[in-house]
């Protein structure tokens, strides 16, 4: 199944309150933003969404609020993976049921499942819906690595499993599932830092945790690259890349969410266990952020 993902996918934040609501209201003022400012898709209800600390019915009205948010102007994906089979079977019918364009899966973790433990795990998840669904490789928080001889056999096998998201760093494998895989299926980077290497690979674009700040010049480096000007690209992204690493000084949203806070456009809220950032790794950030802004501002 081709499904028109576009080429900047943002993971996006859920803003909330500080008493720890969700914020719905700017829940669809910042997808609203994010469309307008270079993102073609976002993902709701993600890792960087918090969705290990959110409820279920938190998670359909964020959805609610994203769609209303985006007006048609972008394709809402929601993240509805867990380490429960039966969990994510539910919530990827439910999103079916109340309107996402498509579900964002991870691999189970915690539970480390073998290779077939994961076949079965999607495939039960592709058999209950219609909706397309990008898989999600995070060997870094799932405790396993799903194979691109997995990845294959899933994509050839099931018409609605359309994509991969790919956080793992290993170029022999983005080969591998760029040559062994169906035409239209969507190879998507999972980490800034490395979609322009991965892109020459063959990776379509990314889901972004940068673009919330650096949507549009993120969207103008892939552009670059698919153009052929190589040489602007990769300029691009080495003016992104202190930003791309600065990101990820906490944990994932922490600084993200910092940096929204910074420009106003939500408030830097996170739900324990994660903690807000200190006032030092907050002026290191945004300091960060500043000069970024200034170099790219130089070679624009």
């Amino acid at each position: 199944m081709r499904f028109d993902t576009g080429e900047v996918l943002t993971a996006m934040v859920t803003p909330m309150l500080n008493n720890g609501d969700v914020d719905y209201d700017k829940v669809e003022q910042l997808a609203n933003y994010l469309t307008e400012n270079g993102s073609d898709s976002i993902v709701v209800t993600g890792t960087t969404g918090e969705s290990p600390t959110l409820t279920h019915e938190e998670e359909i009205k964020i959805l609610h609020a994203a769609k209303k948010g985006v007006k048609n102007n972008s394709k809402i994906i929601m993240g509805t993976g867990s380490n429960c089979t039966k969990t994510a079977v539910e919530m990827s019918k439910l999103a079916e049921q109340e309107g996402a364009d498509a579900v964002l899966c991870v691999v189970p973790y915690y539970n480390k499942p073998s290779q077939k433990g994961m076949i079965e795990h999607f495939s039960a998840i592709a058999e209950a819906v219609n909706l397309p669904i990008i898989m999600y490789n995070i060997p870094s928080r799932t405790g396993v690595n799903m194979a691109a001889d997995t990845v294959k056999y899933l994509a050839e096998k099931y018409n609605n499993i359309a994509a991969l998201k790919q956080s793992y760093g290993d170029m022999d494998t983005i080969t591998e599932l760029n040559i062994n895989t169906p035409d239209d299926f969507t190879i998507l980077s999972g980490d800034d830092s490395l979609t322009l290497p991965m892109m020459s690979l063959g990776v379509h674009g990314v889901i972004s945790v940068a673009s919330h700040i650096f949507g549009k010049e993120i969207k103008m480096m892939i552009k670059e690259f698919k153009s052929g000007n190589i040489i602007k690209a990769r300029n691009l992204h080495n003016k992104l890349y202190p930003v791309f690493r600065k990101l990820f000084m906490a944990p994932n949203p922490t600084p993200v969410k910092a940096a929204l806070a910074e420009i106003g456009l939500i408030n830097d809220f996170v739900r324990q266990p994660l903690v807000r950032l200190t006032e030092e790794e907050k002026s290191e950030l945004i300091n960060t952020i500043k000069s970024c802004r200034a170099n790219l501002m130089a070679l624009l």
